[in-house]
């Protein structure tokens, strides 16, 4: 094995880890960590590099002998402590870790229990055809299996997806199908009128996609959604007409000045070190410094080991990486703070990674600074970021909510690069933002307590550069239900120098939406 600096060895695997927010660690071929939910520190002192792995449920260190990074995956050479003898860990962006051939293989199987499946279930249709096959022109790769079922003059688009795929292909697969029924509908205008779009989903696995379902417009299509249970071939219709059924819970919202208090102390302290940047509050007990929208460090409240006191402490580092400051890697800290005040500014060095990483949180930072610049309607002074929107198993972030100046609620999603989930996204959040309301709990939960709200439902705006607008988008908003009203903001590219819109695009008047989708 030849020789590699332990200093080497710390950059490989910082630079890996530092763009894989959502790796997972592999040991002895099983999943050790989900860097999603762990934490972890490197350091290459005392001439060794030493990784550090937690979570909730396990701590591992482990001395890291060699690395090689190979098709997306950082495989490293490893010694436990106390051991002579060295192991292996692999540590993987893609979640999806079987081999193409296990994937073709579990997809063509797939392919022929869901013909079986439509077979029995639906014997007045007929299955015209299903396809796995990549379409990269109109956004299809080989996840979804596609397919039309025919009676007669009527039809219906068909997409189903298989229990071996990771969920966020599953939750992902709605837009994908409303995507499948626009171009079944282009192909077949001069044959068959193609009614609605019928999606399969493996057991268990639907909820989001229920309520994603069931904001949709009923007018312009059918919409109707299966799980299918592959062990037991057993298929069973999931009910999505009902908007009420949404299984969401709010967060209280935590005493911003209180918290504030509570950590002056930190704050001072890190503000001297780098000032100006950003500090924002996740809970009584913690708050988190940001600069340009990337957090590099948090306050929080810990145990003393052996009493039952609380101390306050101070962790560093960016994404998953983190490190309990103290006198022996103040310097460390100091570097990355300095690092990030000359790399992370509208003209710093763009294929930096402290330049790159998370440019939706930089540009959420900008917005939130002054929300009216996505719309004059808009309050600058009432708005709160990253507030937790939780259904059923999926936990997300809404990037900004805020109101009118009429005290009307409005979600504000936010994109820096091409997402072709953009609109879909924003539909969950404007879901659970209308669910809420519409029971009164926002001020009930220390939100908005001073404004009165006004009982319209709210407004949906999604931002992004104008130039990284998904093809697709237009698409998938043509199908959102007419009672959502919701606006499109292209802003220039250009938008770390500040944000500026360039368009705007709004729902089209229902009679001329209506029109489009029956030529």
């Amino acid at each position: 094995m030849p020789t590699v600096t332990p200093q080497a060895l710390t950059r490989t695997v910082q630079d890996f880890l530092s763009e894989a927010a959502g790796a997972v660690v592999l040991e002895n071929g099983a999943v050790a960590f989900d860097l999603a939910q762990s934490k972890y520190s490197i350091s290459g002192e005392y001439n060794r590099c030493l990784l550090h792995l937690w979570s909730a449920e396990r701590n591992a260190v482990r001395r890291v002998l060699d690395a090689e990074v190979k098709n997306g995956t950082l495989r490293l050479a490893v010694q436990r402590l106390g051991q002579a003898r060295p192991s292996k860990l692999e540590i993987c962006r893609e979640r999806d870790r079987r081999s193409p051939t296990a994937r073709r293989a579990a997809r063509a199987a797939y392919e022929q229990k869901l013909r079986r499946t439509l077979e029995r279930r639906f014997p007045e249709f007929k299955v015209v055809r299903l396809t796995t096959g990549v379409d990269l022109e109109k956004s299809f790769g080989p996840v979804y299996t596609r397919g039309l079922m025919r009676q007669g003059r009527s039809a219906f688009a068909l997409l189903g997806v298989n229990a071996q795929e990771t969920q966020s292909s599953i939750d992902a697969a709605l837009t994908f199908g409303i995507l499948w029924l626009d171009v079944c509908r282009q192909a077949q205008a001069a044959n068959v009128l193609v009614e609605g779009l019928n999606m399969f989903l493996p057991a268990g696995t639907s909820a989001l996609a229920r309520e994603r379902m069931a904001n949709l417009n009923r007018d312009a299509a059918k919409w109707s959604l299966f799980e299918l249970d592959e062990r037991h071939d057993a298929l069973m219709e999931i009910d999505c007409a009902d908007r009420g059924n949404v299984a969401t819970r709010l967060v209280h919202a935590t005493d911003d000045d209180a918290a504030r208090e509570r950590f002056k102390e930190s704050i001072a302290r890190l503000q001297e070190i780098l000032p100006n940047c950003e500090v924002a509050v996740l809970s009584a007990g913690e708050i988190v410094f940001r600069w340009r929208g990337l957090e590099f460090a948090r306050a929080r409240l810990g145990g003393v080991p052996g009493s039952f006191r609380s101390t306050e402490e101070i962790v560093f580092g960016v994404g998953a990486e983190e490190r309990v400051l103290d006198t022996c890697n103040e310097s460390e800290f100091a570097e990355l703070a300095n690092c990030l005040r000359d790399t992370r500014h509208p003209y710093g060095p763009r294929q930096h990674p402290l330049w790159r990483l998370r440019p939706e949180r930089w540009l959420e930072s900008l917005v939130v600074g002054d929300v009216s610049v996505v719309d004059g309607r808009l309050e600058p002074s009432c708005r709160y970021s990253q507030v937790p929107a939780f259904s059923a198993s999926d936990r997300a972030m809404i990037d900004v909510l805020t109101t009118t100046h009429a005290g009307r609620l409005a979600v504000v999603e936010l994109k820096a690069d091409e997402d072709i989930h953009l609109p879909l996204q924003g539909l969950d959040y404007w879901s659970r933002v209308e669910w809420h309301h519409a029971r009164g709990e926002f001020p009930r939960f220390g939100f908005f307590e001073d404004r009165e709200l006004s009982t319209e439902k709210p407004l949906l705006f999604l931002v992004a550069p104008a130039l990284h607008v998904h093809p697709a988008t237009d698409k998938l908003l043509r199908y959102f239900s007419p009672e959502i009203e919701w606006e499109f903001v292209g802003i220039d590219e250009r938008w770390r120098e500040g944000v500026r819109v360039v368009f705007r695009k709004r729902p089209e008047p229902k009679h001329s939406l209506n029109a489009a989708l029956t030529a």
